[in-house]
């Protein structure tokens, strides 16, 4: 039975490696796909990856309609076996319909691939409607992985190597970007909730290390060392 499958996990954790892995398995066996994305790092009309890898695709922007375009290109006579839908965070709720609707009445396979949650720890609405909709989710097995070395399970948006919980919802970027421009850091929960990037644990290890508090003053003692002295008399 086709299946609508949403693929998720953080950012660098091989999202779009894999969905070039998918397609690049089922070309080989003479299947045709549909790729779309949206917003990917390469450009428009591009699904890349962080290794290099970097095929052509049909850019998914704001009201476009997968089903539509599936069947019109199914009746223009050309050949759909499945469909690979890259960075489907950014869809809108209406387009993962269309999505569902593909696998239900034209029985194809749809990958979907996304983030998610955002920088502010909050769903995505396209992710969220793929929670809802998929008939399986896969979170990747590739972990990214937080500057302290732990698992990496939330995005930080930074800006200038300091992170930011304040912002419009979709910013494009990239993880590794220069901490003068606007990047994106994975991190544990812990360093996310703490606000503490890789840049700011560094900048804290070089600052001088303080006492916590300040010592309390020492009395001089008095002259001959003998006031607390109390003598018998004779």
């Amino acid at each position: 039975m086709p299946e609508l499958v949403f693929f998720s996990g953080t950012m660098d954790c091989g999202k779009s490696t894999l969905a070039l892995q998918i397609e690049h398995n089922r070309s080989a066996r003479g299947l045709q796909g549909m790729i779309y994305s949206r917003n990917d790092r390469a450009g428009e009309g591009k699904l890349s990856s962080r290794l290099g890898l970097v095929t052509d695709s049909v850019e998914a922007g704001e009201g476009f309609d997968f089903y539509a375009h599936v069947v019109g290109r199914l009746s223009a006579g050309g050949r759909v076996d499945y469909v690979i839908a890259d960075e489907a965070q950014f869809l809108a709720p209406e387009q993962v319909d269309q999505l569902a609707r593909i696998v239900d009445d034209l029985e194809l396979d749809v990958f979907a691939f996304g983030i998610t949650t955002d920088f502010r720890t909050r769903l995505f609405p396209g992710s969220q409607r793929l929670v809802e909709l998929a008939d399986r989710i896969e979170v990747l097995q590739v972990e990214a992985l937080c500057w302290c070395g732990a698992r990496a399970t939330h995005n930080a948006r930074t800006v200038g190597g300091q992170m930011v919980v304040e912002g419009a919802q979709v910013v494009v970027g990239d993880v590794n970007q220069p901490e003068a421009v606007v990047g994106y850091e994975v991190l544990c929960r812990r360093h996310h909730r703490r606000r503490l990037t890789a840049a700011a644990a560094r900048a804290a290890a070089l600052s001088p290390d303080v006492l916590p508090v300040d010592p309390e003053p020492v009395a001089p003692e008095p002259a001959g060392g003998a006031a607390n002295e109390v003598t018998a008399p004779a």
